[in-house]
């Protein structure tokens, strides 16, 4: 009889540790509130990755260089690895937010760079310029980007950069 008691009082403070520990569970999962941005914030994220161009340009081979080089080595163009660094910088409202010269990593520095800045921004309607230099052969900037946005309150906007589709890609997201 004693067997049987312990066994079913084992099972009852079991169930109520179970229950105990669920309910706590449940309250910090679903009743405290974070909001990581006030009512009138935005986020305005830039985020890609991207290749500079080569630092020199392809030079093609003459019929002597060929003729010194072993028949599976031989190639009509000579293209170094080295890339260039990638310049950046973004403006809001006039004011700069971001400024970065980013090198080639890797080994030989021909890798591509990953570009990532995220900060918080009121939210309503911002002039943003983009310029981005990925040549040193170069002057100045040969991306840009310069327009008005609208953020909503509680808004991503995200910043990409596809050298395919024309450069800089804005593209709003709801947090």
């Amino acid at each position: 009889m004693d067997d049987v008691a312990n066994k079913w009082l084992r099972f009852l403070l079991q169930a109520l540790n179970y229950s105990l520990f669920m309910g706590l569970l449940w309250y910090f999962a679903s009743s405290p509130s974070v909001r990581l941005l006030g009512a009138d914030e935005a986020k305005l994220t830039i985020a890609f990755a991207h290749a500079g161009q080569l630092r020199e340009p392809c030079r093609m081979l003459s019929q002597q260089e060929l003729n010194k080089l072993a028949p599976n080595m031989r190639k009509i163009d000579d293209c170094p690895r080295e890339r260039s660094p990638v310049s950046i910088e973004a403006q809001l409202d006039g004011a700069m937010i971001y400024a970065a010269s980013l090198p080639p990593p890797g080994l030989f520095g021909d890798g591509g760079v990953d570009v990532f800045y995220s900060a918080k921004i009121a939210a309503g309607v911002h002039r943003l310029e983009l310029r981005m230099n990925d040549s040193v052969r170069i002057e100045g900037f040969n991306h840009r980007f310069d327009q008005v946005v609208t953020i909503e309150p509680a808004q991503i906007l995200l910043i990409g950069f596809d050298s395919k589709q024309g450069g800089f890609l804005v593209k709003p997201a709801l947090n």
